[in-house]
């Protein structure tokens, strides 16, 4: 199953309920966003603090145009905070699975 379902991978503690609010807002409907927080967000939000979390969801909420932006490396973030988020997904993607 999908990482974005909420299951968690066997040995794993299943996901809060705030994180499964947050992984289904992940599902984008945009091919390259949807693999990319697929691959990373089960893990960063696994590891995340409550503003951490807070973070990820201001990201989320931003227009899909946008976001693919920020994530597909064609922009950066004016906020810090966002664009070190950012910078976090970028590597998580790059650990691989």
């Amino acid at each position: 199953m999908s990482a974005l379902t909420g299951d968690a991978p066997a040995g794993a503690a299943a996901p809060d309920v705030e994180a499964r609010r947050l992984l289904w807002r992940c599902r984008r409907g945009m091919k390259e966003l949807d693999v990319l927080l697929e691959r990373a967000m089960p893990r960063l939000l696994a590891e995340a603090c409550p503003g951490e979390r807070e973070q990820v969801a201001q990201l989320l909420a931003l227009a899909d145009p946008l976001l693919a932006g920020y994530l597909l490396g064609d922009a950066t973030p004016p906020d810090p905070h966002l664009a070190q988020l950012v910078r976090r997904i970028h590597s998580l993607c790059r650990l691989g699975p």
